[in-house]
């Protein structure tokens, strides 16, 4: 049985991976209207991601005899200055995540829940490579500055980096 704060500490992480899926979303709808292809499928691709994530919680919550809940989130913002600004925005974000799962394995430490901080390891993992790759795709668009050819290369590896998201198991 999951213990109650180990519970709503998940529950509040559901809610920022379903803002985080939501988040890249918009971010992938302005990269369609602004015509970066490559980047708008990698983004819709990692908004699908984002949703597994959430997921994964909510089935590991009603698992363990407790129960996931949805709460309201906010809208996440749709306007970018620019392909440097929104993957500014992606690396902020992403360090945001990254600070949210190191408080909720506080959490489940403090409650002695070895097997949620054993079910967390995935997500730490998962951050250091979310971090280390949007660390890279932000080094090579500051490589290119506002070079229309580098953009546009860039824009094909990011088409080249969407990878199929396996839906998680209902």
């Amino acid at each position: 049985m999951i213990k109650p704060k180990v519970q709503s500490a998940i529950n509040e992480q559901i809610k920022k991976e379903e803002f985080s899926s939501r988040l890249y979303l918009a971010m992938a709808i302005w990269c369609e209207i602004n015509g970066f292809p490559g980047a708008s499928k990698f983004l819709y691709q990692h908004a699908e991601e984002e949703r597994v994530h959430m997921m994964k919680l909510v089935h590991y919550v009603n698992e363990r005899d407790g129960k996931a809940q949805l709460m309201d989130i906010e809208r996440p913002t749709d306007e970018f200055d620019s392909l440097l600004d929104l993957f500014e925005k992606v690396m902020d974000h992403e360090k945001f995540i990254t600070e949210a799962i190191n408080e909720l394995y506080e959490v489940a430490l403090k409650e002695k829940d070895y097997t949620t901080m054993n079910f967390l390891q995935w997500y730490i993992t998962e951050q250091l490579e979310e971090e280390n790759l949007f660390k890279t795709i932000l080094d090579k668009i500051k490589l290119v500055g506002n070079d229309k050819a580098g953009m546009f290369h860039i824009d094909k590896d990011l088409d080249g980096m969407a990878i199929a998201i396996e839906p998680i198991e209902e």
